[in-house]
């Protein structure tokens, strides 16, 4: 059993999917990237889609919620959408919980892969996933995913995202500091304005939650950035910035998106910070 402060955590797998290799590592040659990712025959690579659920002896928290299951077929095609091992639903359950026992939902951004789980159908409307819960978003984020720019506005699903506005369970959170006992945010606008990343615990015993910062273990060199990133420099400072402190404070990283690795520790080297001691997050 993991446990930080007054949280025992779990990991939930809710299901895997597939982008365009090019787009996750944007400048970096295919032949580099493939060689650790490599892409089917229209050129994308497997993901995860990876949450986590804190539990205390008052709260329920989870951290973003995967792509759902409000799709039509042609984005699941696109995406190659696969639910076959896993779902949020049912790994929830696994970990011994229904979605009325969820009383915090932290969206580090709205992007369709970690908020369209934050919604569900109900004959022909969508009502949010988590019927006692808050959904915790940055303000500045809520009002930049409510007027998207052109390269965004694919990625925000407005449909998904009104509901929970609708429904008055929305917390608009305004930047960066503590959130829950326990839990601190920190804000990151490289890969978009005010996506926040999550902190749990304190002292020697961190564990962060870095989201779409670092969506793999793969983008933690300098130039291994993506293409998704709407002010990619930025990005770059931000991620060198927080593999410092983490390097320093002896945090380990849990990663969303990465096939392979929940959770690693980091080490310097000659070729600057990369993640080491890879492995599921039973084993922190």
């Amino acid at each position: 059993m993991t446990r930080i402060g007054p949280y025992t955590l779990h990991t939930l797998e809710t299901g895997r999917f597939r982008l365009d290799g090019g787009a996750m590592f944007g400048i970096v040659p295919k032949p580099l990237w493939a060689r650790r990712l490599p892409p089917d025959e229209r050129n994308r690579i497997t993901l995860a889609m990876r949450c986590l659920l804190l539990e205390s002896s008052d709260r329920l928290v989870l951290i973003d919620t995967g792509i759902g299951d409000t799709y039509d077929d042609r984005f699941a095609d696109l995406f190659a959408i696969d639910h076959a091992h896993s779902d949020l639903h049912r790994s929830l359950a696994g970990a011994g919980f229904s979605a009325a026992d969820v009383t915090d939902v932290i969206l580090t951004h709205l992007h369709f892969d970690h908020a369209g789980g934050g919604t569900r159908r109900v004959g022909d409307r969508l009502v949010p996933a988590f019927p006692s819960a808050r959904y915790h978003v940055q303000a500045a984020h809520w009002s930049w995913a409510m007027h998207p720019n052109p390269r965004e506005k694919g990625s925000f699903l407005a449909e998904k995202l009104e509901p929970l506005a609708a429904s008055g369970q929305l917390h608009l959170v305004e930047g960066p500091g503590p959130l829950l006992p326990g839990v601190e945010v920190m804000t990151v606008d490289g890969h978009t304005e005010a996506q926040q990343i999550v902190k749990i615990g304190a002292g020697e015993d961190v564990l962060v939650f870095v989201a779409d910062l670092l969506p793999t273990t793969h983008h933690l060199a300098p130039a291994w950035g993506m293409a998704y990133d709407v002010r990619p420099l930025v990005a770059l400072e931000e991620k060198a910035l927080l593999l410092e402190q983490a390097l320093q404070g002896g945090w380990q990283l849990f990663f969303e998106h990465d096939p392979d690795v929940a959770v690693a520790d980091l080490e310097r080297t000659e070729r600057g910070i990369r993640a080491v001691a890879g492995r599921p997050l039973a084993e922190r």
